[in-house]
């Protein structure tokens, strides 16, 4: 680079005043746009990545490397993740948002619409049809909304740059690159969620090389446009994850004494069993075994708080997402969709 000019100098000291990076600093110097200099086509990180990728997995290192010259950084995903945790919703605000009439009534259209992919899926994954459209409800509206990032900025963007979960996102870009190749995608032109999820169901790229399915036969897994496949994708998952068709799910619990919150369970996996909760005050308004392993959780409700013992079923759907809310709201959005079809 030329020596500063006395002109630059004013310029110089705007810019250290304003305590910019130094990646900022050289790149409003030369007059090359900030962003772009914190893209990835020259970041020794990246680079390793790359050689990691064409080692192991037998990747063209320059074809990479032309990728990622196209990749970036997106600020917006890294403010969504890193925002300062906003106070959990409490269940009587949370349960509004997802338990609605319009959400209950495009379920009833989606399921009608795509009701013999969905018995297709019951009958080769052993899924209640219901599940799988609740889920599909959550995460995406039933499709109405996907996700507008590339996932191959959003998987390095995370990567590189958001450190306290990058090993996670490094693994997801791999899982990507690596799907992508299988499924003769454009890595480019793949859209979802500021975190990389994908399509209806809202897949990580890992649970899609593990989990969807080509439920169609039409030779491809597109969990993005073809509600079959990602009906048959989220059945796939539920199967893997223990789901018994037909079983309970949760079962309301009354509670009195001095030591119930001592049978609440920190955080999701079952650790305790029905007759450990019984001498903890516990009592459930379906018959249960007492070795019967459940997870027993208290909502604040609209109108007091609730207890309840989710079963292995509700445990499956906590393997989807690891919040007994979310589960939660999957389940009785799946009870309200039955409902609303007459029961059928």
């Amino acid at each position: 680079m030329n020596e500063l000019t006395n002109s630059s100098l004013p310029l110089l000291r705007r810019l250290l005043a304003c305590k910019l990076t130094a990646a900022a600093l050289l790149a409003s110097l030369c007059g090359v746009p900030a962003a772009q200099a914190l893209d990835y086509d020259n970041s020794p990180e990246v680079a390793g990545f790359i050689s990691e990728m064409t080692n192991a997995h037998g990747f063209a290192s320059e074809q990479l490397s032309q990728l990622f010259t196209q990749v970036e950084r997106k600020q917006s995903i890294l403010d969504a993740i890193s925002r300062p945790a906003e106070k959990v919703k409490p269940w009587s605000d949370y349960r509004p948002i997802f338990i609605t009439e319009a959400r209950i009534s495009r379920g009833v259209d989606f399921w009608r619409q795509h009701e013999a992919a969905l018995l297709r899926a019951q009958q080769e994954y052993g899924v209640d049809p219901q599940v799988i459209v609740a889920i599909i409800g959550v995460e995406t509206f039933y499709g109405g909304n996907t996700g507008n990032y590339r996932v191959i900025d959003a998987l390095t963007t995370l990567g590189f740059d958001y450190p306290p979960r990058a090993p996670f996102f490094r693994q997801q870009l791999k899982e990507f690159l690596l799907l992508a190749r299988e499924q003769q995608l454009d890595p480019l032109s793949v859209k979802g969620s500021y975190a990389g999820a994908m399509g209806l169901p809202q897949f990580m790229p890992s649970s899609y090389r593990a989990f969807a399915v080509d439920l169609n036969g039409d030779g491809k897994i597109n969990i993005w446009t073809d509600p079959a496949d990602a009906i048959g994708s989220v059945a796939s998952y539920f199967k893997q994850h223990g789901w018994t068709a037909g079983g309970l799910v949760v079962s309301r619990a009354e509670v009195r004494g001095e030591h119930v919150d001592e049978g609440l369970t920190q955080g999701i996996e079952p650790v305790k069993t029905v007759g450990d909760l019984r001498t903890l005050g516990w009592s459930s308004h379906d018959a249960l075994r007492a070795d019967l392993p459940v997870t027993a959780f208290r909502l604040d409700g609209a109108d007091g708080p609730e207890y309840w013992l989710g079963l292995s079923n509700f445990y499956a759907i906590t393997r989807y997402n690891r919040s007994a809310m979310y589960a939660m709201a999957v389940h009785q959005l799946s009870e309200k969709l039955v409902q609303a079809r007459g029961g059928k």
